[in-house]
């Protein structure tokens, strides 16, 4: 099954080089986690630093474009089957050959503010896959949502379509960032998935893990670069009209915030949540939230 995807790789180098100079893009048949691969190639990169270009073990397709011998210059890594991938708190990203797409995207960036990243990448991928903001929500801070026209009553309003996990690594003078992107393609008989399982095909029936690639990456890159110039501020308004979490009852780990009900996002991208008492900011790393069903149980939207 591996060998029928084409991913045109080099066109799509052709596309983002000139946004990402020195990037490489380079497709492989398997990985453990293609973010454990970028942070390691980071870590271990050539010394003493080399422009010269370097031949790595082939992709599917041909060699790797554009591949740097010091491993800080950007490069788009894909894995046709992610054996390991890694969630948010250390939760697994369960995928399988063709039914789904990982990559990782590696490149330098030195923003004045890092916060809401997270909601910013996945403002670019939602609007990329539903311009119309009609079916992809998203739920603070890393998820991916596809909502259910008519939903169960009691139930939530949709399910889980991708995530996002992105993690930074100083290199010598640089610090990259290394975004992960998992969205689900077609039907997958998952078990245990406390947040559901939607897919892409739910959306356009003709998808392919290729196609959604060639439809997220141009406008990921732009949005990073739109992110180190200005932050948070110009997707704010784009994340509110996907949050799915305004106006529900959340439960959270934040000790102080054990539940309420959440208000949107602060201007740093923090998740609002206001109690009997007063209205708290919630920010990512200190918390997981769960929706709360409408008939009083609890469904765990992680």
């Amino acid at each position: 099954m591996s060998q029928a995807l084409q991913w045109g790789a080099e066109s799509l180098w052709q596309r983002l080089e000139p946004l990402l100079p020195g990037l490489s893009v380079e497709v492989v048949a398997r990985s453990v986690s293609t973010n454990s691969a970028l942070l390691e190639r980071a870590r271990v990169r050539a010394e003493p630093p080399t422009d010269e270009l370097v031949q790595v073990r082939r992709s599917i397709e041909s060699g790797a474009f554009g591949r740097r011998a010091a491993d800080v210059q950007p490069c788009l890594l894909v894995a046709e089957h992610q054996t390991g991938g890694r969630g948010r708190l250390g939760r697994t990203w369960q995928a399988s050959i063709g039914a789904s797409l990982t990559f990782s995207l590696s490149l330098p960036m030195n923003p004045a503010d890092w916060s809401g990243l997270s909601l910013a990448v996945g403002v670019a991928i939602a609007d990329a896959l539903d311009p119309a903001g009609a079916r992809v929500g998203l739920k603070w801070p890393n998820d991916l949502w596809l909502m259910d026209p008519a939903p169960t009553p009691g139930a939530p309003p949709g399910r889980k379509l991708g995530g996002i996990l992105i993690e930074t690594v100083t290199a010598g003078p640089v610090r990259l960032a290394v975004i992960g992107i998992g969205l689900n393609i077609t039907p997958q008989p998952l078990e245990d998935l406390s947040s559901g399982y939607a897919c892409l095909q739910e959306l356009d029936p003709d998808v392919t893990a290729p196609s959604a690639l060639a439809q997220v990456a141009e406008p990921l890159v732009r949005a990073l670069k739109g992110f180190e110039r200005q932050g948070f501020a110009p997707f704010a308004a784009r994340y509110a009209a996907r949050d799915l979490l305004r106006g529900r009852t959340v439960t959270t780990t934040q000790a102080n915030v054990p539940n309420g009900v959440a208000a949107g996002i602060s201007p740093t991208g923090a998740l609002l949540v206001r109690d009997e008492n007063e209205l708290h900011e919630v920010s990512s790393g200190e918390v997981s939230v769960r929706l709360a069903r409408d008939d009083g149980g609890t469904g765990d939207s992680r």
